[in-house]
C-alpha cells in the first residue's frame, strides 16, 4: 500500500510541476541512457503511461529517415549494413543514436537534430552509442565505435573530445561494433572480427589462425587500456589445460560479440558471453573442451581478473557461439533472494545461474551426446543441458515432427514426407554431430540452425513479475562434414582438413511463385515468458505471421532477428520477425495486443523513454534485412530510420 502511495504521490507531484519544470525532465525512469536501459541488461522501463488498456491506440509520433542524398546510405551491400541493430538512446532529455555515416542528436518528441557528428569515412556502429555523465573536471560524452576505433564526442555539442586518445579516438586493436559498457570510469569492449582478412559471420572460419578476440578496458578520461583479458587462456590462466596438443597457440575466436556487455554495478562484475574458437566446425586439432569457449565468463570490472567461469557448450563443431550478454537480476527461490542471471545462445538452452558464483540454480546435467565419424575429430561425451528451463527452440526431430496437411496443406505434407523417406535426415538429439559425407551417409538435420534458436536479441526481465522474455525462432541446417577443398593452399580458410558442407533443405514449395515453406511443424518463431523462480514456461506465444500460408494457419510464426523490451504498462514489445511488423504482447499472458506493420523488417530492439511533455514513446529502427521477408518487406518507399510512436 506505501509503495501505491508513493506512486501516486510522485504522478501528481509530476502531472503538477508547472511550467517552470516543462523543459526538464524530473524523473530519471523517463530516460533509456544505455543500449540495453540499464547495466543489469534488462530493458526494463518503469514506464507505464502505455499499457495495457490503451496500446491498441498506439500511432506514429515522428520518424527520422538515415538515408540522405550525397550522404553513404546505412544500408548496403555488406552483411554488418544489412542488418540493422540501432538502438537509441535518451539522456537527460536528449536522444543520441549512430545514423550511418554520422552520430546525431536529436529532440526525442520530435526528432529535430540538435546535432550532428559527421564522419570523414566509414560509418558509425550499426548497433548503438554509450554515454558517460563526466565528472568534476569533464564534460559528459558520447562514446561510439567505428571500425577499429572509438571516438568520443561532447554530448552537449557533438565535437570531438580532445583530451581523449589522439584527438577523441583510440585504436582498439580489433574491430567491435557494439555500444561500448560503461561502468564508473571504465569503458569495456569486446572483439568482433577475427580471421585473415574476413569476419567471422562470412564465410565459414576454416583457419583457426588470426586476431585475437580478447576484451579489453580503456579510461573513460584519457582513452589509455587498463586491461586486456585473454578469452583463450595461456599457461597458468583459467581453463589453459582444456586445449589439447598446445591449440591455445595462435588461435582465433573466444571472441565477445555481444551489442552491450552487462555489469553487476554494485559487485563490480562484468560479464562476458565468450564465442567459439576457429575453426568453426572442426576441432580435431584443439581436442578438449577449449574452455572458457560457450562460456559465460565473469570479471572484475576494474582489473579484469576472472572470478568465474560456466561453460555452456564443450569442445563447440556448430558455431553455437553466446551472441547475448545475460540479463541480470534477483530472484527468490526457496524463500531466499538471490543474485540471478539468465544466459541463453544459439544452442538455445536457458543456464540461471547465481551470478556472484556462476553456480546453477537449476539441474544442469552432463548428458551424453552422439559422436560423429570425422578421422581426427575429438568428440566431447557430455554436453551440459540445464533440467529447467526447458529449450527455447526445436533441438531434437524425429518423423513425428513433420508437418502435416492440418499445418500447411496436403500437399506441402506430402512434399515434406517425401523429403524424409528420400535422403532419411539423421538426427540423434541435442548437438547431432555433422557425420563426413560418404556413399549412403545420410545429412544430418541440425536443429537448431547455425543462426541459432536464440541469437543476439537475448533477454529482457520483469523484475516485477519474475519473468524472462525471449524469442527463438526453429530453422534447420541438413549437412555433411566434408574435406576442406582448399586445405594446405597458402590462402586464408585452408588450414583445417575438413569443413562444413551443405546438404538438401528439408523444405518444400508452398502455395505462389517461389514460396517454400519448412517440412518441421510450426510455430517457426515464438516469444516466451519464462518464470526466472521456477524455470517453467509461464506463457508461450507464436511470433509473426506466414501470409502465404492459407486463411486460418497464417499465425506460424516469421523467423527474424531482433529482441524483446518490457515495461510496467505491461507490455512486451519486439520486432525481430520477416512479416514487417512491430507488436506489443500483455506481458502476464502472451496475449498479442497491437501489431503496426511497417515497411520494413525490424532487426532492431525497441526503447521507450518520456518526454519532457510528459508524454511516453515507444522508438525502434525498422531497415532492410537481407534475406527476410517477401520482396515488399525489403523495398518500402519511405526509407529505413527511426520510427517513434506515442498515443493520440
Amino acid at each position: 500500500m506505501r509503495n501505491q502511495l508513493t506512486l501516486l504521490i510522485a504522478s501528481f507531484c509530476l502531472a503538477s510541476g508547472g511550467a517552470a519544470a516543462e523543459d526538464q525532465v524530473l524523473d530519471p525512469a523517463a530516460d533509456w541512457p544505455m543500449y540495453n536501459r540499464d547495466l543489469a541488461g534488462t530493458r526494463y522501463s518503469p514506464l507505464d503511461q502505455i499499457n495495457t488498456g490503451n496500446v491498441g491506440s498506439l500511432a506514429s509520433a515522428w520518424t527520422y529517415r538515415f538515408n540522405r542524398e550525397g550522404h553513404k546510405p546505412i544500408s548496403g551491400p555488406s552483411h554488418f549494413e544489412l542488418f540493422q541493430q540501432i538502438t537509441p538512446i535518451v539522456v537527460k532529455g536528449i536522444m543520441y543514436l549512430p545514423a550511418g555515416d554520422r552520430v546525431v542528436a536529436l529532440e526525442p518528441e520530435t526528432g529535430k537534430e540538435i546535432w550532428v557528428h559527421e564522419l570523414a569515412e566509414g560509418i558509425a556502429s550499426f548497433r548503438g552509442v554509450s554515454y558517460w555523465p563526466g565528472d568534476a573536471e569533464h564534460q559528459p560524452r558520447i562514446f561510439f565505435t567505428t571500425a577499429r576505433k572509438m571516438i568520443a564526442l561532447d554530448a552537449e555539442t557533438g565535437e570531438r573530445t580532445t583530451g581523449f586518445g589522439k584527438n577523441g579516438e583510440i585504436d582498439l586493436g580489433v574491430a567491435y561494433s557494439g555500444a561500448p559498457a560503461i561502468y564508473k570510469n571504465i569503458i569495456i569492449v569486446g572483439a568482433n572480427f577475427f580471421g585473415p582478412g574476413e569476419t567471422h559471420i562470412g564465410p565459414q572460419l576454416t583457419d583457426p589462425r588470426g586476431e585475437d578476440g580478447d576484451s579489453r578496458a580503456y579510461s573513460a578520461i584519457t582513452g589509455e587500456k587498463l586491461w586486456q583479458y585473454n578469452t583463450i587462456p595461456g599457461p597458468g590462466e583459467p581453463g589453459h589445460e582444456t586445449w589439447g596438443k598446445e591449440s591455445w597457440k595462435d588461435r582465433t575466436g573466444n571472441n565477445v560479440w555481444a551489442f552491450a556487455l552487462t555489469v553487476d554495478a554494485e559487485h563490480g562484475i562484468v560479464y562476458m558471453p565468450v564465442s567459439t574458437p576457429g575453426a568453426n566446425f572442426y576441432g580435431g586439432d584443439r581436442p578438449g573442451n577449449n574452455e572458457p569457449a560457450n562460456s559465460t565468463v565473469a570479471l572484475d570490472a576494474e582489473t579484469g581478473k576472472v572470478k568465474w567461469y560456466f561453460q555452456n557448450i564443450h569442445h563447440d563443431l556448430w558455431d553455437y557461439n553466446l551472441p547475448p550478454a545475460p540479463s541480470l537480476f534477483d530472484l527468490v527461490k526457496d524463500g531466499e533472494t538471490i543474485p540471478a542471471l539468465a544466459q541463453t545462445g544459439k544452442s538455445s538452452f536457458m543456464f540461471i545461474l547465481n551470478r556472484l558464483t556462476g553456480e546453477p540454480l537449476f539441474e544442469v546435467k552432463e548428458t551424453p551426446v552422439p559422436a560423429g565419424n570425422v578421422p581426427g575429430e575429438w568428440y566431447s561425451p557430455t554436453q551440459p543441458i540445464p533440467v529447467k528451463p526447458p529449450p527455447l527452440a526445436r533441438v531434437s526431430f524425429t518423423a513425428a515432427d513433420i508437418v502435416t496437411a492440418a499445418d500447411t496443406t496436403a500437399e506441402h505434407a506430402d512434399a515434406c514426407r517425401a523429403l524424409w523417406e528420400e535422403h532419411k535426415y539423421y538426427n540423434a538429439g541435442p548437438y547431432t554431430p555433422y557425420n563426413l559425407k560418404a556413399e549412403g551417409t545420410p545429412p544430418t538435420l541440425l536443429f537448431p540452425t547455425l543462426s541459432g534458436g536464440v541469437n543476439w536479441g537475448g533477454t529482457a526481465v520483469d523484475p516485477k513479475l519474475g519473468y524472462v522474455f525471449v524469442n527463438s525462432k526453429d530453422e534447420s541446417a541438413p549437412g555433411w562434414t566434408i574435406p576442406n577443398p582448399r586445405y594446405n593452399q597458402d590462402t586464408a580458410y585452408a588450414q583445417v582438413p575438413y569443413t562444413r558442407g551443405s546438404g538438401p533443405e528439408f523444405a518444400a514449395p508452398g502455395t505462389g511463385d517461389n514460396v517454400r515453406w519448412p517440412c518441421h511443424k510450426p510455430p517457426w518463431a515464438r516469444l516466451f515468458a519464462v518464470n526466472a523462480a521456477t524455470g517453467d514456461i509461464a506463457w508461450e506465444a507464436p511470433l509473426g505471421l506466414n501470409e502465404t500460408l492459407p486463411e486460418g494457419k497464417q499465425k506460424a510464426g516469421s523467423p527474424g532477428y531482433g529482441g524483446p523490451m518490457v515495461t510496467a504498462g505491461g507490455l512486451v514489445f519486439i520486432g525481430a520477425t520477416s512479416d514487417s511488423r512491430f507488436r506489443a504482447f500483455d506481458s502476464r499472458t502472451g496475449a498479442e495486443l497491437w501489431a503496426q506493420k511497417m515497411d520494413y523488417n525490424i532487426t532492431a530492439i525497441p526503447m521507450t523513454y518520456q518526454g519532457k511533455n510528459r508524454k511516453q514513446y515507444v522508438a525502434v529502427v525498422a531497415a532492410r534485412a537481407a534475406g527476410f521477408g517477401p520482396p515488399a518487406a525489403q523495398s518500402g518507399p519511405t526509407g529505413e530510420g527511426l520510427f517513434v510512436f506515442a498515443l493520440p
